[in-house]
């Protein structure tokens, strides 16, 4: 009776987690070295089912680790409805695709609290001063094929990434301009640029940042004044600056033809739109959303634009992003649908001329 009983209580088990969803959408593609220990643990913990075993490799393949068995039950809970979420959005053949990355363990609360920052109102932009000129754009652009965009970085847990798409356009600008490659402080800006209109770890604006590099005197190394993904005391030497920001070209807000010409034939542009839930999942393809906004008081993610093309017949933005280089197509990068303003793309855009 016993055994019969044992069999019957497994048997409930698998079908219980069988329900929970199908195979791991990107198994496939990104095949995973099992880690007897790992799988051990969540067997344990979880218990003997498919869906276990994924989550097992998920740890496994981005280092994940929990404080308590607590914890790994409600992270197995929240990768469980995250999967399901990718699977059933990779159903609709929409134009991207998305899967499981590291921030599968996260609620949509969470990536919003650690890695956007607030809504910024970028009144710089209503009145731009990028001048248009008559010539012919090149039908694609990308400026990683000048060798002037940087690597992918990551701002971790802290909602600065409008230091990191400042410091993507300035060290493009200090390459295309000087000949070298230089990594920048994007410390400096949270520490440093709070009186003009930003607020370290909980967003802040390009624009704004480059109009405090302006009269601050420069920006510093990255060496010099390192990344510690928190809000701290400003700690700027003058005798570490690396480059100075003489001025800046604002895009008019919403004209995505001035973007797509200062891209064409200036340098990667910094600019913001607004993150929904879902895109923190996305794997490739031209992202498009019917949801998100588009006017300044949407946009929550500062990002680089460093190019653009055509894929399918679709036009898009090539955008470099700085959640690392595990999100995303060709090493952390984005492309973002062309023409629409999409999420506010042409809304809060610019760029910094160096000295």
């Amino acid at each position: 009776m016993a055994r019969l009983i044992t069999v019957v209580w497994c048997a409930v088990a698998v079908l219980l987690c069988a329900a929970a969803g199908a195979s791991w959408v990107e198994e496939a593609a990104n095949p995973i070295r099992m880690v007897a220990g790992v799988e051990a643990e969540v067997v344990r913990v979880i218990g003997q089912c498919r869906r276990a075993l994924k989550f097992a490799r998920f740890m496994s393949r981005f280092g994940k680790s929990y404080r308590s068995e607590e914890e790994m039950r409600e992270r197995y809970e929240i990768f469980s409805q995250n999967l399901r979420f990718i699977r059933s959005h990779n159903k609709n053949r929409l134009p991207y695709t998305l899967s499981v990355n590291h921030f599968a363990d996260w609620t949509w609360e969470e990536f919003k609290r650690h890695r956007l920052g607030a809504a910024q109102n970028c009144s710089a932009t209503l009145n731009g001063n990028h001048k248009l000129t008559d010539a012919v754009l090149p039908p694609t652009k990308d400026w990683r094929k000048e060798g002037i965009v940087s690597d992918v970085k990551d701002q971790g847990s802290c909602g600065s990434c409008w230091t990191f798409s400042t410091t993507g356009a300035l060290e493009a600008a200090c390459a295309q301009a000087f000949g070298k490659s230089i990594s920048l402080s994007e410390q400096q800006l949270v520490d440093c640029a709070g009186r003009f209109n930003n607020f370290g770890c909980n967003g802040g604006l390009p624009s704004q940042a480059f109009e405090y590099i302006k009269y601050n005197g420069g920006l510093e190394t990255e060496e010099a004044y390192p990344y510690t993904g928190k809000d701290g005391v400003c700690k700027f030497s003058a005798e570490n600056v690396a480059v100075q920001v003489i001025d800046s070209v604002n895009i008019t807000l919403g004209a995505e033809n001035e973007l797509k010409h200062a891209v064409a034939f200036v340098r990667p542009v910094s600019v913001a739109f607004q993150v929904v839930n879902g895109f923190h999942f996305y794997e490739n393809g031209v992202y498009t959303s019917d949801i998100c906004g588009s006017t300044s008081q949407d946009v929550n993610h500062a990002v680089l634009a460093v190019g653009y093309g055509v894929e399918n017949g679709v036009p898009y933005w090539l955008i470099k992003k700085f959640m690392g280089e595990k999100v995303g197509v060709e090493n952390g990068l984005l492309k973002l649908e062309l023409g629409k303003n999409m999420c506010g793309v042409a809304t809060c855009a610019s760029y910094p001329v160096v000295a």
